[in-house]
């Protein structure tokens, strides 16, 4: 055996290890979502439930409105990642290729907004949003996602554009083409996998956003399905296995998405260079 076969063996007996571990509390979820709530804590603990309580997934829609909390969801996360992926790329692109005063500065700033901690901007984005009467609506959830996106999106679609060659751009101005038709018509099509990228990490970000709907929907109708679950949380008992029951069925969109893009998400990741 040489050493690059027992190189390439221990790589990978690390990445199943690695593997089996990160898999281990999704089984878990699952595992405690078809088991009864007394079930789920006995000790020691169970690896497969006595019965399996398929009626959990059931009793989730008669005790929570879960299509309602499922229609919000998309009422946001459609918007939000649309405007995210169209103005991060305009910001990126802007960045990447156009000359303007003070450009660098202006990155800087957009940078270092990623090091600011969303609970330090909490309470005056809670106040701009109640002077303008907009508590308790979905305008305060998408509206932002129009400004940008935020900084590590932009930076991500600054960072793939910088690395297309600057040749494109030139012929095209030389074939008489304005700077909107080179970003539409030359540039997107080259950035389909970091725009997947975005698209992806906006939807996780939006589906499971708790922290967001809890401070700005008042109404139950108005929940997302991330905010929804907590009704099945009482004050002195908690429904765990319709909780595990919930999750799980928030789990796999995700899943699916992820697996069905998952060449271009990594594409994206690992074509995005550090250039610039």
């Amino acid at each position: 055996m040489t050493i690059g076969t027992v190189k390439r063996t221990i790589s990978f007996f690390i990445l199943i290890v690695g593997a089996i571990i990160s898999l281990v509390p999704f089984i878990w979820l699952v595992r405690s979502s078809l088991m009864t709530s007394a079930e789920i804590f006995e000790f020691p603990p169970k690896i497969f439930p006595e019965e399996i309580q398929w009626s959990n997934y059931i009793e989730i829609f008669s005790i929570i409105d879960f299509f309602q909390y499922f229609k919000n969801t998309l009422i946001i996360l459609v918007p939000v990642i649309l405007g995210t992926i169209i103005t991060c790329c305009m910001c990126g692109y802007g960045f990447a290729r156009l000359r303007f005063p003070g450009k660098n500065i202006w990155f800087g700033l957009i940078i270092a907004t990623m090091m600011l901690p969303s609970a330090v901007t909490l309470i005056p984005t809670f106040l701009m949003w109640s002077e303008l009467n907009a508590i308790n609506t979905f305008w305060p959830l998408i509206i932002p996602a129009f400004f940008g996106g935020g900084g590590f999106f932009i930076f991500l679609m600054r960072q793939f554009f910088m690395n297309i060659p600057r040749e494109l751009d030139e012929s095209a101005l030389i074939d008489g083409a304005s700077h909107f038709q080179i970003f539409t018509k030359i540039m997107l099509p080259l950035v389909k996998p970091p725009i997947l990228v975005v698209a992806f990490f906006t939807f996780m970000g939006v589906w499971n956003d708790f922290f967001g709907p809890l401070i700005f929907l008042n109404d139950e109708s108005k929940y997302t399905l991330a905010l929804g679950l907590l009704q099945l949380k009482g004050s002195y008992a908690s429904d765990w296995h319709l909780m595990m029951a919930a999750s799980a069925i928030m789990v796999i969109p995700a899943i699916i998405i992820f697996f069905i893009g998952q060449r271009h998400f990594i594409e994206g990741i690992s074509l995005t260079g550090i250039k610039g």
